[in-house]
């Protein structure tokens, strides 16, 4: 017999359920006491009738006093252990109940560390997580919402009617609910109702993987099913210091690098076809390439050019192409525009199976205003400040972190483990360190707020970034993390331990503009400008420094590399071959950006794949050339890389030819005494007899020349390398008598005591 116990006091519990404002369903719904016995309360939306099987037994539930609210009387409590039988719309289906499973998944010690702001493992926890409890499989949701009136999962499993599945809420703001049955692939999101009644769809801030854009839900996704192959690569990499290794990175954006034609379907290892996800704006006829087609083609083509990482642009998921990826929603999670998270992790396997790393830029500083990602999430400024002047940057149209909550922290720095741990990357690249570190960062007078000692440093920023890269070393020893810094902000490349930021490279921005704004300059007034590439080794050892010519300098109205130099094609490409072996021999850790390495004429264009047809044309050809055959040189010679940030790794022979544009000045390793002398010529007037001094007598072997005919050069040159000579100059009783071609780099190194030649 079916006796109804709904009470008026249930039936306020109701309609809370039903107005979707209930934060402890755990406390009315499930299997309840009740009198000495047990009462089973079931939340049923929309249900016409409902059975309970127990051990076999079906018993019928007392049909509804309150709208979705059915019930039955037990002796005794059955726990997980019951089924629910649902009629509703003429269907019947069988299910577990939701709420007969109250194990707390975030425990108490989880709590705490995420509450200090120390879980570096958090999204173990967070999110939506494929899992067993009590025997049942099914999917675990975890939500940070402190200021949530109530949360419910939404998704296909209850039609994205959020009534049907309220989250329990628990200590420190987080939210609960394990959904039985529910499996991989499932789409899913948050319907969070805030304080004041308004509701709002969400993503998973700790979502694994979501659908392609424009559409906006999470999917249920494994995080622990990929096999690596990298053992020997981590363990290595892990066992080694990068700085004392040659590095030189091919900066890229997956989505414009190169296109494949719309109508090619991408075919999966296993035979099936897959059609690849369209980008609107892309060229017509054209579609974005996939993680597996990347895999086969770009990690061939970088191994080829000889570069030993590549940099990948944000790949976190984001819902606008043309952010580039720095205006992430979906920061656990890589964008689902060329695949899935395990095929991202099939291309890292293998780049590192071909001896490449892979680092990612890394956007903590900001994130984007889109209704559906971590802006006002809870109803509150949960994850950004509420003060603009503190929260937003007006002229990105951005939110920034509130870094002074721990929460807020956490959720970053965990984030940085996770993509090392969960996809094996190598290093990272903070984008727009500078506007973390300032308050007044492209801001009015008026519009900031000045720290406690009224300065204009965010402090909290800077403890944030030591605690990021303290964290990283302490779990990744061997990896890279890289500031784009674009002031002189001391320290960054510090240890935490005495002050610094902790990064282990920074870009050098100073470098960057200098030489470019060098070589825009007509050669017959670069006389006047020897500075601009002289200055920055009076500065080279305050920090661990990367030269980047990186995508920034390509966009905009800034022209690519090959249209910022002066002059006719010749000098065009003569500049660009120069200004690269420079680079490559200067002090530093190298990047470029994706199309210099082949003479790329038009601006980067993110709608756009390169201009590979560029290739079948000669100049283009050895332009590529050189970049190869500098990254064979580069590796190939411990001087150039060993002891970059060490003050012996580098002397001027001579920086003081203003007149002739011409510098010279040697590379130097301490391990094996080796080094190398490099003498640029920055005009297009040869010099037939250039003398420069040598420390040691000898013959000179000319290892590398811009001007070779092979890349598009005079084939000018020195046939094959000099003898020295009782000459004194440039404080050396040795010298050699060089022929300099026009606009060239030329590298020597000390071959034996006499020439080849002489017997």
């Amino acid at each position: 017999m079916t006796t109804s116990f709904v009470s008026d006091w249930m039936a306020q519990e109701g309609q809370k359920l039903s107005d979707c404002k209930h934060d402890d369903p755990f406390s009315v719904l499930g299997i309840q006491p009740f009198q000495g016995k047990w009462i089973a309360r079931i939340w049923m939306p929309e249900a016409e009738e409902v059975e309970l099987l127990i051990n076999g037994s079906l018993i019928p539930l007392t049909p509804p006093n309150h709208p979705w609210i059915f019930e039955a009387l037990l002796d005794e409590n059955p726990g997980s252990n019951y089924q629910v039988k649902v009629h509703r719309g003429g269907i019947k289906h069988q299910q577990y109940d939701p709420w007969s499973f109250r194990d707390e998944w975030m425990g108490e010690i989880d709590t705490h560390l995420f509450a200090e702001g120390n879980h570096h493992h958090i999204w173990r926890r967070m999110g939506a997580h494929l899992s067993e409890m009590n025997g049942v499989c099914g999917v675990m949701f975890c939500l940070w919402a402190p200021n949530a009136r109530s949360v419910s999962v939404i998704g296909e499993v209850n039609s994205w009617d959020g009534r049907h599945h309220p989250m329990q809420k628990r200590m420190g703001g987080i939210w609960e609910l394990f959904i039985p049955g529910l499996k991989e692939g499932a789409l899913y999101k948050y319907e969070i109702r805030t304080q004041n009644g308004h509701c709002y769809e969400k993503s998973d801030p700790y979502g694994f993987e979501h659908e392609v854009r424009p559409a906006q839900s999470s999917k249920v996704s494994r995080i622990d099913n990929f096999k690596w192959s990298d053992q020997e690569w981590i363990t290595k990499r892990d066992s080694s210091n990068p700085l004392d290794q040659p590095i030189s990175v091919y900066e890229m954006h997956l989505g414009s690098w190169l296109h494949a034609p719309s109508d090619e379907p991408f075919i999966e290892p296993n035979g099936n076809k897959r059609t690849a996800v369209p980008a609107a704006d892309l060229k017509p006829g054209t579609r974005l390439l996939t993680y597996p087609e990347l895999k086969q083609k770009l990690i061939k083509y970088v191994k080829e050019r000889g570069f030993t990482h590549i940099e990948l642009m944000p790949i976190s998921e984001h819902p606008f192409d043309g952010s580039w990826g720095y205006q992430a929603t979906g920061w656990y999670a890589p964008t689902s525009r060329y695949g899935t998270p395990n095929e991202f992790r099939a291309f890292v396997d293998a780049c590192h199976s071909e001896g490449i790393g892979v680092i990612l830029d890394w956007v903590p500083g900001h994130f984007p205003k889109d209704s559906h990602g971590l802006a006002f999430f809870d109803g509150s400024h949960l994850y950004e400040h509420s003060d603009p002047r503190i929260g937003e940057h007006k002229e990105w149209g951005t939110l920034i972190f509130n870094y002074s909550r721990n929460e807020v922290r956490n959720f970053l720095v965990a984030n940085l483990v996770f993509w090392f741990e969960q996809f094996h990357i190598d290093g990272i690249r903070v984008d727009a360190v500078a506007s973390m570190l300032y308050k007044d960062y492209l801001r009015p007078e008026g519009q900031w707020i000045p720290n406690e000692d009224g300065g204009n440093e965010n402090t909290e920023a800077v403890k944030f970034l030591q605690q990021a890269n303290h964290v990283l070393f302490e779990h990744f020893p061997g990896a890279l993390s890289i500031a784009e810094e674009s002031t002189t902000w001391p320290g960054v490349t510090n240890p935490t331990d005495v002050g610094g930021l902790g990064f282990n490279l920074k870009w050098n921005m100073g470098w960057m503009h200098d030489m470019l704004d060098y070589f825009e300059v007509d050669p017959w007034f670069r006389q006047f400008h020897q500075n601009n590439v002289t200055f920055s080794i009076t500065y080279n050892y305050t920090e661990n420094f990367m030269l980047a010519l990186s995508h920034d300098e390509v966009v905009h109205g800034k022209s690519h590399l090959l249209h910022k130099m002066p002059g006719d094609d010749w000098r065009k490409y003569a500049n660009t071959r120069a200004l690269l072996a420079y680079m490559w021999t200067h002090p530093g850790k190298k990047t470029i950006f994706m199309g210099m390495e082949f003479g790329q004429r038009k601006e980067w264009n993110v709608w756009d794949d390169l201009e590979w047809d560029l290739l079948g044309y000669q100049p283009h050809q050895g332009i590529q050339r050189l970049v190869d055959d500098l990254n064979v040189l580069y590796k190939s010679n411990p001087a150039l890389w060993r002891d970059d940030f060490n003050q012996y790794g580098f002397q001027w022979i001579d920086c003081k030819d203003n007149k002739n544009s011409v510098i010279s000045f040697m590379r130097r390793e301490t391990l094996n005494n080796e080094w190398l002398i490099v003498v640029a010529n920055f005009t297009p007037e040869s010099h037939p007899n250039y003398r420069v001094g040598v420390p040691l007598e000898g013959f000179y072997e000319e290892i590398f020349n811009t001007d070779s005919d092979k890349y598009g050069g005079s084939n000018t040159g020195n046939m094959g390398g000099k003898a020295s000579e009782k000459w004194s100059i440039h404080e050396y009783e040795d010298s050699i008598d060089l022929s300099l071609p026009p606009l060239s780099v030329l590298v020597f190194k000390y071959a034996q005591k006499k020439s080849p030649n002489e017997n």
